[in-house]
C-alpha cells in the first residue's frame, strides 16, 4: 500500500458582510492559513505560534473539525503558519474549520465535493459567507437555511484590491447585536440594497455595486465603542473618490475595496491622520482553499 505524503492545505483569509450582505457576501483575501499534516502520532498535536489561547491537543479547532467530519481519522502532528490575525474579522477561525474538513476529506479518501464541504463548514459556523469564500475563493454570494446553503460565486474587476485597517487593540472587540430588533422598513432597505449590489456585480457594473455598500441599514442595530473608526475611514475615502468601506464581519477590521491607485491615498491619508494600527493593501484571492500532497 503506497505511503500517504505530507498534506498541505492553504486557506485565504475572509472578509465577510460586505455592505447590506449581512451572512451572505463574503469575499478571499490573499493572507493565508496554512497548514502541513504530518506523521502519524500517538496523539493529536497541533504545533502553532498563533497564542496561548489556541490549544495544541485534539481541543484545538481544526482537529474537533477533522473528528466531526471522519471520527475514523487517526491522530497525526499538524504545523499551523498563519498570516491571518487571530479574532479580528478576517475568518480566523473559518480558516481552521476549512483546514479541518480539507485534512478529513484527504486522510479519509471520502472524495467530498465542494457543495458538501461549503455545508458541512457552514452548518458549524451557523453561516455561509466565510466559509464558501475560503473554499471558492473571489467573492460569493450565498444563502444557509441552517441545513443547506446555496452557493454562487463570481468575480470583481481584477484592478480592483482591499485596503485591511486594524486598530492596535490587546483586546479583539466583539460588537454586540439584537437579533430581533431590526424595522420592517429598513429589513426591506437592505434587502433591496443588497440586491442591486449583486445585480450590479454579476453585470460588472463596480461603480453601480459600490454605491449600494455603504447603505448597511443593518449597523444602526450592531453597538461598538468606536466602530472600529468606520466612520473616519469612510470619510477620508469619499475625499478621494470611494465608497466601498465597510466593517468585515462585525468587528474589528475595516476594508475598502478599490484601485491600488486609490488605497494608496487613503492608506497615506490615514498615516498623516495618525492612525493607530496596522494599513495593509491586499490582492483577492481568485482561488479558493487548496490541496498538495493528496
Amino acid at each position: 500500500m503506497k505511503k500517504l505524503g505530507k498534506i498541505i492545505v492553504r486557506i485565504p483569509a475572509t472578509s465577510a458582510n460586505l455592505g447590506p450582505g449581512v451572512n451572505s457576501i463574503g469575499i478571499a483575501l490573499k493572507l493565508y492559513y496554512t497548514v502541513i499534516v504530518e506523521e502519524p502520532t500517538s496523539e493529536w498535536r497541533v504545533n502553532h505560534a498563533l497564542g496561548e489561547n489556541i490549544p495544541h491537543d485534539e481541543n484545538n479547532l481544526i482537529v474537533k473539525t477533522i473528528l466531526k467530519v471522519n471520527h475514523n481519522i487517526k491522530p497525526h502532528q499538524l504545523t499551523v503558519m498563519s498570516d491571518i490575525p487571530v479574532m479580528h474579522g478576517l475568518g480566523s477561525s473559518t480558516t481552521a474549520i476549512v483546514a479541518g474538513i480539507k485534512i478529513a476529506n484527504a486522510l479519509g479518501k471520502m472524495n467530498l465535493s465542494l457543495d458538501e464541504q461549503i455545508n458541512i463548514g457552514s452548518r458549524m459556523e451557523k453561516h455561509s459567507n466565510n466559509i464558501a469564500s475560503a473554499i471558492l475563493g473571489d467573492l460569493t454570494i450565498s444563502t444557509f437555511d441552517g441545513n443547506l446553503a446555496t452557493t454562487v460565486k463570481t468575480t470583481i474587476p481584477k484592478n480592483i484590491k482591499a485596503l485591511i485597517s486594524i486598530k492596535n487593540s490587546d483586546v479583539y472587540e466583539q460588537l454586540s447585536h439584537n437579533d430581533d430588533k431590526i424595522s420592517y422598513r429598513d429589513a426591506v432597505n437592505a434587502s433591496s440594497f443588497s440586491n442591486v449590489f449583486v445585480a450590479a456585480i454579476m453585470s460588472n457594473e463596480w461603480s453601480k455595486a459600490t454605491s449600494m455598500m455603504e447603505l448597511d441599514h443593518f449597523y444602526k442595530y450592531i453597538s461598538s465603542d468606536d466602530g472600529n473608526s468606520l466612520n473616519l475611514i469612510r470619510k477620508i475615502a469619499h475625499r478621494v473618490g470611494v465608497h466601498s468601506t465597510y466593517l468585515s464581519g462585525f468587528g474589528s477590521t475595516v476594508v475598502t475595496l478599490g484601485t491600488e491607485s486609490e488605497l494608496n491615498q487613503i492608506r497615506d491619508a490615514l498615516s498623516d491622520q495618525d492612525f493607530q494600527g496596522s494599513l495593509r493593501i491586499i490582492d483577492v484571492a481568485r482561488d479558493g482553499a487548496q490541496v498538495r500532497g493528496e
